[in-house]
C-alpha cells in the first residue's frame, strides 16, 4: 500500500450515520472554580473546562478559543471555550475500538488557519480481527469531517488489541512524523520491512519525501525515520532548537525519552531499562546498551506510563519556562522536566492529588496548558502556570 487512498464513501456514510446516533451529551463545566495546585515554581490553578468525556485521547485547541478532543470509541467532539460539548461529529474514519485501539490523536495542520485541514490517527479495522495504526487529513467543518483520506496505514495488519501509539508532530518543512507502537510483537521493531515500532515520516499529503534515510533500499520501507521504538504515545517539536522529541513506554520499568534522528535503532527490545510485566528478563534483550543502537537521552526507571507532551517555552521569566510536560497513565500524575538545552535538570510531579490518568497534554495560544483525562468520566482541564 502507498499513502493517499481515500476513504471508501460506504465507510464514511456508515461512520456519519453512526456519529448522529443518539449520546449522552457531556457534562459542561465552566461554572467549577478553580483550586490551587503546588508547584516547585509557586501556585498554578486548575479549572475544570468540561466532563464527562469517553477515554478521550488527544486534545487540539482551535484558534477560536475552543477545542477538539477525540474519544478513544471512536467520537470527535468540539468542545466551545465555555465547556458546552457537542455531539460526536460526522465523518470520522471506522476505528478499531477493542484493547487500546479506537480513536487516538488529532492535531491541527501548520496551514489549519486558511485549509480548516486536522489530522486523526486511529487504529483501523481489517479482515478477521487484524488491525493497524493508521492516519487521516479531513476537512473540518461545522458539523463534521469531509475530504477525508488516508495517508498512512501501518502495514502488515496484525491481530493484536495493544501498542498502537500514535502522536503527531510537524517540522516546518513540510513534512508530519507519526509515531506508532510494535503491536506487542517485539521482534517487528528491529524489521525494517515491517512498520511497526517505527517512527514515519511523511510529507503533508502522505507522500515519502526522497530524502528519507531508507529510501531506495529493497530491504526497508521507506516511510521509516527511525526504528526499534516499542510504543510511542508522545511526540514534539523543541520550539527552542526543532529537534524531535519523542516519549515511549517501556516494558515494566523503563519509559523513555528519545531524540530520533534519521536512519538510527533505538533498541527495543534488545536493550532496555525494563523487564518484562512477569518478572522475567525480556527475552531478547542483552542489557540497557549495545553498539550500533541508541541509548535512550532520559529514562525513567520505573515506568510513569508516559503518554502525550508538550513544550512550555518562549517566556522569559515565567517560572515554568523550557519545560517538558509528559503526562503519566500508570502514576496518574503530570511531569514536568525543567530543561537546559537538552538536558534535563530537574524533575517534578504534579497533580498526584487528581488521581487519573493524565492521556495528553498542549499548550495553547493562551500560554495555559490543557489536559485529557482517560478515564469512563473523561475531563479536559486547564492548568494555568505560575506567575512570576
Amino acid at each position: 500500500m502507498r499513502p493517499s487512498s481515500p476513504v471508501p464513501a460506504a465507510l464514511v456514510l456508515a461512520a456519519a450515520l453512526s456519529a448522529c446516533q443518539p449520546a449522552p451529551a457531556p457534562a459542561s463545566a465552566a461554572e467549577a472554580p478553580a483550586q490551587e495546585v503546588s508547584s516547585d515554581q509557586g501556585d498554578a490553578n486548575l479549572t475544570v473546562v468540561a466532563r464527562g468525556l469517553s477515554h478521550p485521547w488527544a486534545v487540539a485547541p482551535l484558534p477560536d478559543g475552543s477545542f477538539l478532543v477525540t474519544e478513544r470509541g471512536g467520537a470527535l467532539r468540539r468542545v466551545s471555550a465555555d465547556g458546552s460539548v457537542s455531539a460526536p461529529l460526522a465523518g470520522v474514519p471506522e476505528v478499531s475500538a477493542r484493547g487500546q485501539g479506537g480513536l487516538l490523536d488529532v492535531a491541527l495542520a501548520p496551514d489549519f488557519a486558511q485549509s480548516r485541514r486536522i489530522y486523526l490517527s486511529y487504529a483501523e479495522p481489517g479482515d478477521g480481527g487484524l488491525s493497524g495504526t493508521a492516519a487521516a487529513y479531513a476537512t473540518l467543518g461545522d458539523d463534521g469531517l469531509t475530504d477525508v483520506s488516508v495517508i498512512y496505514r501501518q502495514e502488515p495488519k496484525v491481530n493484536t488489541e495493544n501498542h498502537y501509539g500514535s502522536r503527531f508532530a510537524f517540522d516546518d518543512q513540510g513534512h508530519v512524523f507519526i509515531s506508532q507502537g510494535e503491536r506487542t510483537l517485539r521482534a517487528m521493531s528491529q524489521e525494517l520491512d515491517k512498520l511497526q515500532g517505527k517512527l514515519v515520516r511523511l510529507h503533508l499529503d502522505g507522500s515519502v519525501p526522497k530524502d528519507n534515510p531508507f529510501v531506495g533500499r529493497q530491504d526497508a520501507r521507506p516511510e521509516i525515520w527511525s526504528y526499534g521504538h516499542r510504543n510511542s504515545q508522545g511526540l514534539a517539536f523543541d520550539p527552542r532548537t526543532g529537534k524531535l522529541w519523542e516519549s515511549e513506554h517501556g516494558p515494566r520499568g523503563g519509559d523513555e525519552i528519545n531524540l530520533p534522528r534519521p536512519g538510527l535503532n533505538y533498541g527495543w527490545p534488545v536493550v532496555t531499562h525494563g523487564i518484562d510485566y512477569s518478572g522475567q528478563p525480556i527475552p531478547e534483550a542483552v542489557g540497557k546498551e549495545r553498539a550500533g543502537m541508541e541509548p535512550a537521552h532520559f529514562v525513567f526507571e520505573v515506568s510513569p506510563g508516559l503518554s502525550g507532551m508538550a513544550f512550555y517555552t518562549g517566556r522569559p521569566g515565567k517560572p515554568w519556562n523550557d519545560s517538558l510536560f509528559l503526562g503519566a497513565l500508570a502514576q496518574r500524575n503530570l511531569i514536568r522536566l525543567q530543561l537546559e538545552g537538552d538536558r534535563v535538570v530537574a524533575e517534578e510531579r504534579l497533580l498526584q492529588d487528581l488521581g487519573e490518568r493524565i492521556r495528553d497534554v498542549r499548550v495553547a495560544a493562551d500560554g495555559n496548558l490543557y489536559l485529557v483525562t482517560d478515564e469512563d468520566d473523561g475531563k479536559l482541564l486547564r492548568l494555568e502556570p505560575p506567575q512570576a
